[in-house]
């Protein structure tokens, strides 16, 4: 990270924490796929994770939530903080310096940054892409098909599924990820993405209905080569309550 605060009007009179700074995983669901979204910087092929610096008049939850709200023009985010980065070496400082020196002064480069990691969850089809003021592009990567990042920012991106998966039973995932409408197979195939596994759909879906956290729907999705499968919306209240309970065991 650099030293000196980035020439970011929105910074102009307001001083950040020197070597402190936020990486975000926004994970998005779509087309049976989990994706992550990416930025590439200025001039290179080279791509990281979003991020950014925390202001001295913020609390770090407000500022993790700006960053993500700039890149995904999105009000309303469900945002979990899931870990510190703060190795000495967390990454090969001349390397990356190398790398993006047209981009930021190589004397304004910090020798050693903490980094407190967030993920978020977002529906897909309601985020436009932002890149910041280093990058030139924001955008959806398939999370298998993600290249090798900037920084520890792989690392990191590991740990936030890892973290993600462990939750998976105690956090909203489904209305945060699926669209207000969906299909049970959608709905499964958003948990093998995340877990990167198969499901059996007879028990899951026998559980996700005993549950009482869907409501079904008097419509089919269209337009389908099959037979139209019903569509479904979330009881938030009774998905919150089961929550808040111990949590949802349909895996």
């Amino acid at each position: 990270m650099p030293k000196k605060r980035p020439s970011n009007k929105d910074f102009d009179n307001e001083e950040v924490f020197p070597q402190l700074s936020l990486d975000c995983v926004i994970f998005g669901f779509n087309d049976g796929t989990l994706k992550v979204l990416l930025l590439k910087w200025k001039g290179t092929e080279y791509w990281s994770l979003p991020g950014g610096l925390i202001r001295q008049s913020e609390d770090i939850d407000n500022a993790a939530i700006r960053i993500l709200q700039e890149r995904t023009g999105l009000g309303q985010i469900f945002l979990r903080q899931f870990h510190t980065f703060g190795k000495i070496e967390r990454y090969d400082n001349q390397k990356i310096i190398s790398k993006l020196s047209h981009v930021i002064d190589p004397e304004s480069w910090y020798d050693r940054a903490i980094s407190i990691g967030y993920y978020a969850l977002v529906d897909y089809a309601e985020v436009f892409p932002n890149p910041d003021q280093f990058t030139d592009e924001c955008q959806w990567w398939i999370l298998e098909e993600v290249p090798e990042l900037l920084f520890d920012h792989n690392e990191i991106l590991k740990k936030a599924l890892h973290s993600l998966r462990l939750e998976l039973n105690y956090q909203p995932v489904g209305y945060n990820l699926l669209s207000e409408k969906f299909t049970m197979p959608e709905m499964m195939r958003m948990y093998e993405a995340i877990l990167g596994s198969k499901i059996d759909p007879r028990n899951f879906q026998k559980k996700i209905l005993n549950s009482g956290i869907v409501i079904k729907l008097n419509e089919v999705k269209k337009g389908l080569a099959h037979k139209s499968p019903n569509l479904y919306m979330f009881d938030k209240v009774k998905y919150q309550q089961i929550l808040e309970g111990g949590g949802l065991f349909i895996i």
